[in-house]
C-alpha cells in the first residue's frame, strides 16, 4: 500500500480503534528511536513527511501518552542516569555521597563538589537507587521500630534513556554527648548510658529505650547517628567498687553496707517524670552532662513463700513441686521497672539486693511443674508436664538502714479471661463455617503494651493473650502498671464490633493491672459483616513514569473507639496504583494521604487537627465495598 493512501484509510477507522493504532505506532517509534539513540519525540518532530503532508502518525491522546511510555520495550538498553544530591535540611548541593544502582557493585558514584552525579552504563526498566553518606540519612519508614535506626525503602527510580535528572535530599544525622562526673572526683569510666527516645507506636507517642553506650576512661559518651526526634538520657545504677556492672548482690551479701551511684536522668531527676527532654532537629547536636552521687546501697533480703507455706529454695524439689527461677524485678512505687537487680542465694534461699534510699516493690515470679511430676522421669517426659507461673511482691521503703525478712507469698498468676461473642448478620460461607466450628478464640489475639513512663531495664515486651477455652482467651501478665490494650482478627471475614473492660474506654485510656487484683470483665464482640475499602491513586499519577518513583504514605483512621490498630500503608505505581482494605469495621473513617513516609499520631485528636489537610472522609457501608480515589499532596 502506498504512503499516500494511509490517510484516507485512517478516517475510515472507528475512533478505540484509531487509538488503538495510534499507539502501536508510538511504541514502533520508540522502539526504532533506543536503536538509533535517539528519543521518540525528538524522531517524530524531525521527520516530515513528504511533499507536505501532515505526519503519517496522527496525535496520540493525553492521556495515552504516560502509557505509551511507560509500556516502551527497552529493558536492558543501556542508559545514563544523572543528577544531584542535595542537603534536606539546608538545599545546599551535598558532595561524596555514594549513589549507587542495587545488586550492581560495578555501578556506583560518587557526587562531585556541586553535589552532581553519573552513572553510564545503567540498564534501562526498574532499578533500585541507594544513597549512602556517613552522618546522613535517607528517609525513614512510616512505622518505627526501635533498635532498628536504618535507612527507610529506597528509591525505585524507571531508568529510559534521555531519561530527566534526578534529585534525591539526606538528612544530616544528630547527636547527644555529654560527660559524666563523679561526686568523689574520680574518673566516671564505663558507667552505663541509656537513650530514651520518643517513638510513635499504633498511632500513640511512646517512650521507649533506643540505645545503651558506655563512657569512656574520661567519663566521656556519645550517641551519633540520630534522626530529629524527642529524647532523653539517664544512666544506669553502679557500685562504687564495681562501675561497669549493673548492682547484684553477691551471695551473702545480705548483711553488707556498700556504695553506689543510683540511677539518675538528665539533668539531675531520679525518675522520668522529672526528666529533661532533648529535642533534636535534622542536624542538630546537643550536650547533656550529669553528675552522680555517692550514696549508700543497703542490703535487702527476702523469702519467697511457696503454697502450703514452704519457702522456695531453687530447684530442688519440695513436696513434690518442681520450681525454677523464672523473674525477679525491683519495681518502683508506679510498678514501673527499675534498673536494679537482686540474686539468689540457694545457701540461705533469700532473694538479696543492694538499693539506696526510697520505695520499692519486689516481683518474684517461680515457673512450678504439676505435683504429679517426679524427678524419676525422662527428659522427654518433663517436657511435657503441665506448668504454671507462681508469683508474688513485697512492698517496702529503704530509709537510711537494711531491710531483711521481707516475706513474699507466691500464688498462681492471676487470670484474666477475655470472652469473645460474635453478632451474626450474614449466612456463613464453608469456610466461615469451619473457622467458626474451632472457635472464636483461634480468630483473635489481644495484645498488652506498657504505658506510661520507659522502663531503664529494656523489660518492656507485649504481653499477648493465649487460647483458654471455647470463645475464651486469657490475658496472663506477670507484671504490674498501666497496659494499653489492642486487638488483631486474623481472618478478614471477621472484623471487631467492641471491645468492653467494664467502665474503662481501653480505646482512650491504658488498662491498670495489679497482680493479685482481678481486672473488669472482658468481652470483644465481633461481627460478620464486615467492610471493604478500595483506594486508587489519581489517573494522572497511576503510572510508573521514567525518573524517582512517587512514594505516598496512607493512613486510615476510624472516627469511632476501637482498639483495632489499622498500620500505615504505602502505595506507588510500580506495585499497583490501588490497594484493598478487608475486615474493616464499618463506620465513618477520614484517610490521610502524605507524598513521603510520616509516622502518624493519628490517635492524637491534637495531632490529626494539625495536619494541613483535614483528611478524606469516607463512610463505609455494612458488607458493602467502598471506592475512593486518593487526594495526594503535589512533591
Amino acid at each position: 500500500m502506498a504512503p499516500s493512501t494511509i490517510p484516507g484509510k485512517l478516517k475510515r477507522l472507528r475512533r478505540p480503534a484509531l487509538r488503538r493504532f495510534a499507539l502501536l505506532c508510538a511504541l514502533l517509534a520508540a522502539c526504532s528511536a533506543s536503536v538509533l539513540g535517539q528519543s521518540a519525540v525528538e524522531s517524530e518532530s524531525q521527520e516530515p513527511v513528504a511533499g507536505g503532508q501532515e505526519p503519517v502518525q496522527p496525535p496520540i491522546p493525553a492521556e495515552d501518552q504516560s502509557q505509551a511510555l511507560a509500556a516502551r520495550p527497552m529493558a536492558g538498553v543501556p542508559a545514563t542516569v544523572h543528577g544531584v544530591v542535595r542537603n534536606a535540611a539546608t538545599g545546599e548541593p551535598l558532595p561524596r555521597a555514594l549513589v549507587r544502582v542495587e545488586g550492581d557493585a560495578s555501578t556506583g558514584a560518587l557526587t562531585d563538589g556541586e553535589g552532581r552525579f553519573e552513572l553510564e552504563g545503567v540498564p534501562s526498566g526498574p532499578q533500585t537507587i541507594q544513597l549512602k553518606k556517613p552522618g546522613f540519612h535517607d528517609r525513614s519508614y512510616a512505622t518505627e521500630e526501635i533498635g532498628n535506626q536504618s535507612d527507610g525503602p529506597a528509591h525505585s527510580v524507571l531508568v529510559t534513556p534521555g531519561m530527566p535528572e534526578l534529585t534525591f535530599a539526606l538528612s544530616p544525622s544528630s547527636a547527644i554527648q555529654g560527660h559524666i562526673e563523679l561526686s568523689t572526683g574520680d574518673p566516671a569510666g564505663e558507667i552505663t548510658v541509656i537513650l530514651l527516645k520518643q517513638v510513635t507506636r499504633n498511632g500513640r507517642a511512646l517512650w521507649a529505650q533506643s540505645a545503651t553506650t558506655r563512657t569512656n576512661a574520661q567519663g566521656a559518651y556519645r550517641f551519633a547517628g540520630l534522626s530529629a526526634g524527642h529524647y532523653s538520657v539517664a544512666t544506669l545504677p553502679a557500685l562504687e567498687s564495681e562501675p561497669a556492672v549493673t548492682v547484684v548482690a553477691a551471695t551473702g551479701a545480705g548483711s553488707v553496707e556498700r556504695n553506689g551511684y543510683p540511677s539518675v536522668y538528665f539533668p539531675e531527676a531520679r525518675g522520668f517524670a522529672e526528666a529533661g527532654r532533648i529535642r533534636l532537629t535534622r542536624g542538630q547536636d546537643a550536650e547533656a552532662n550529669l553528675r552522680l552521687a555517692l550514696e549508700p546501697f543497703h542490703p535487702v533480703t527476702a523469702t519467697a513463700v511457696l503454697p502450703g507455706g514452704r519457702t522456695f529454695g531453687g530447684k530442688e524439689s519440695a513436696q513434690g513441686i518442681f520450681g525454677s527461677f523464672s523473674i525477679a524485678k525491683v519495681l518502683d512505687a508506679a510498678g514501673r521497672p527499675l534498673p536494679y537487680s537482686f540474686g539468689f542465694d540457694t545457701e540461705s534461699r533469700t532473694f538479696q539486693a543492694s538499693l539506696p534510699d526510697g520505695a520499692y516493690t519486689l516481683l518474684v515470679g517461680v515457673v512450678v511443674d504439676e505435683p504429679e511430676a517426679r524427678s524419676g522421669q525422662s527428659a522427654a517426659r518433663m517436657k511435657s508436664r503441665n506448668q504454671s507461673l507462681l508469683v508474688g511482691y513485697a512492698e517496702f521503703s529503704m530509709e537510711g538502714h537494711a531491710v531483711s525478712g521481707l516475706r513474699i507469698p507466691l500464688a498462681p498468676l492471676m487470670q484474666r479471661p477475655i470472652h469473645l461473642r460474635l453478632n451474626r448478620t450474614a449466612l456463613a460461607t464453608a469456610q466461615e463455617s469451619a473457622a467458626l466450628s474451632r472457635g472464636l478464640q483461634s480468630l483473635v489475639s489481644v495484645t498488652a503494651t506498657a504505658a506510661g513512663d520507659p522502663a531503664l531495664d529494656d523489660s518492656s515486651i507485649d504481653e499477648t493473650s493465649e487460647e483458654a477455652g471455647q470463645d475464651l482467651l486469657s490475658l496472663n501478665i506477670p507484671s504490674l502498671g498501666a497496659r494499653w490494650i489492642s486487638t488483631q482478627v486474623n481472618d478478614r471475614a471477621f472484623c471487631v464490633d467492641s471491645f468492653a473492660a467494664g467502665p474503662v474506654n481501653v480505646a482512650r485510656e491504658p488498662l491498670n493491672l495489679g497482680l493479685m487484683t482481678t481486672s473488669p470483665p472482658m468481652e470483644v464482640v465481633l461481627r460478620d459483616d464486615c467492610a471493604r475499602l478500595e483506594l486508587e491513586l489519581p489517573r494522572a499519577l497511576a503510572t510508573f513514569l521514567p525518573g524517582d518513583e512517587p512514594f505516598y504514605t496512607v493512613y486510615v483512621v476510624p472516627d469511632f473507639d476501637t482498639t483495632v490498630d489499622i498500620p500505615p500503608m504505602s502505595v506507588h505505581p510500580s506495585s499497583g496504583a490501588s490497594l484493598a482494605m478487608d475486615g474493616l469495621t464499618p463506620g465513618s473513617y477520614h484517610v490521610y494521604t502524605f507524598n513521603r513516609p510520616v509516622r502518624l499520631e493519628y490517635r492524637n485528636p491534637a495531632a490529626l487537627a494539625a495536619l494541613a489537610t483535614p483528611g478524606q472522609a469516607v463512610t463505609l457501608s455494612p458488607g458493602a465495598s467502598t471506592e475512593l480515589v486518593l487526594e495526594v499532596p503535589s512533591r
